[in-house]
């Protein structure tokens, strides 16, 4: 079986090495930037997600570059815990949750690819312009490569869209869609060299209604008192004089520009602006995400990740839901001698579970506790329980897990996306 992944981000390395760990090998992953480097911030990985990465045999590696974060704090803006929940194996699951520099992640992946299936797999600078769906439902895939002369054609029996919010496979398969849907709000985002904070492996979310910050550290100290690698959010909604253009969506800014509007998010164990000044660089993003789709699957072309279900970094489940998009698909095809129903099996699966999570986002997610606080206490609480019921703000959590099924249970309890090898088909 031969299979073309656009896009060579999380979503499809990981599932390039998916496809090897069934026995999948004829695979080429495009990926339209010149080189694979380590760019980006910081991700939260669930451990629905870490528990795929560890069956591909990728745990270890990864702990020894990210953090096992062990709980998720939500604060008001006065620095006042508004909820807090164990994360990862401190909450029970069999896995970690992981806070890691996007770059990292990536890389290791790569190094992967590229160990287990060969340098030749991931092409970059080379972009899917058009595809066609042959009658035997084969797909000749047409690709911009400027170093292999122009032009290149390739013929698969599977095509993967992995290639983003801005997909090329989406936009054929949805000419009409146009530019992503903005909220309003921007993101600024960054990462510091800072002291850890609190128990050291702590995410936090501070606001009210109209301001968040988020900030984790994503590496491990050198030593004692050493400085740790902390990645930052801010978001709120964009005033009129700094609405970006919607072709920018990934500008550079000097921190001094938005910092006023959370200058008051300084609490005894973190100083926001402080640790924002101390990176020294800032990168400005409206909050966008897609729409959902009625389908995902044509024949024998697919979509995946955030090409299939962008949606608000609300509740650590953009690079999550990708990386179980891989592992789905690659246990799909191997169970079925028939590219096209395999990809059917695949969407059934997969799509109404990342539609409910986009609508969910959309309605705030798990932060939505923040903003519950910030209505009915604008001016603070000396007992948040006086407030909001600790059980309102626990179902709160827990139905937003189970929506997008990464519950403890769920997790700890499912069956393995791994495919013994009496269960695969013959593939030709």
């Amino acid at each position: 079986m031969r299979v073309l992944i656009a896009g060579g981000g999380i979503g499809g390395l990981t599932l390039a090495l998916s496809l090897h760990a069934v026995g999948i090998t004829d695979i080429r992953v495009v990926e339209a930037a010149p080189a694979i480097r380590p760019l980006g911030v910081g991700l939260n990985i669930l451990p629905n997600a870490v528990r795929e990465l560890a069956e591909l045999g990728l745990l270890d590696e990864l702990s020894a570059v990210g953090v096992q974060t062990g709980e998720l704090s939500y604060y008001n803006r006065f620095g006042s815990l508004i909820w807090n929940e164990p994360r990862g194996r401190a909450a029970g699951y069999r896995w970690p949750q992981l806070s890691i520099h996007r770059g990292r992640l990536q890389l290791v992946l790569l190094d992967e690819v590229r160990r287990r299936l060969g340098d030749e797999t991931v092409v970059a600078d080379a972009r899917v312009r058009d595809f066609d769906i042959r009658a035997d439902d084969s797909v000749r895939v047409i690709v911009d490569h400027p170093a292999a002369g122009g032009v290149g054609e390739f013929d698969a029996d599977v095509m993967v869209g992995a290639d983003g919010i801005n997909s090329a496979v989406r936009a054929a398969l949805y000419p009409d869609e146009g530019e992503p849907p903005w909220n309003g709000l921007l993101v600024w985002r960054g990462s510091a060299w800072r002291t850890p904070f609190l128990n050291g492996s702590t995410m936090i979310i501070a606001g009210d209604e109209r301001r968040r910050a988020v900030v984790y550290p994503m590496s491990r100290p050198a030593g004692p008192g050493q400085p740790v690698l902390m990645n930052w959010a801010l978001a709120r909604p964009a005033a009129e004089q700094d609405r970006p253009a919607r072709a920018d969506w990934n500008r550079r800014v000097e921190p001094d520009s938005f910092l006023s509007d959370f200058a008051d998010l300084r609490f005894d164990w973190l100083d926001v602006p402080e640790l924002v000044r101390a990176g020294g660089e800032a990168f400005v993003y409206p909050m966008v995400d897609r729409d959902p789709l009625p389908r995902w699957t044509f024949g024998p072309v697919t979509l995946l990740g955030d090409a299939a279900h962008a949606m608000y970094p609300m509740g650590s489940n953009g690079a999550t839901q990708s990386i179980v998009d891989a592992r789905v698909l690659a246990f799909c095809l191997a169970r079925h001698a028939d590219p096209v129903a395999a990809l059917v099996e695949y969407e059934q699966r997969r799509r109404p579970v990342t539609t409910d999570l986009q609508e969910r986002n959309r309605q705030l997610g798990p932060e939505l506790v923040i903003s519950l606080a910030a209505r009915l206490a604008p001016d603070g609480f000396t007992d948040v329980h006086e407030v909001i019921s600790a059980g309102e703000l626990a179902e709160i959590s827990d139905r937003y897990a189970r929506s997008g099924g990464f519950d403890v249970t769920t997790v700890n309890d499912r069956p393995s996306y791994d495919v013994p090898d009496a269960a695969r088909v013959v593939l030709p």
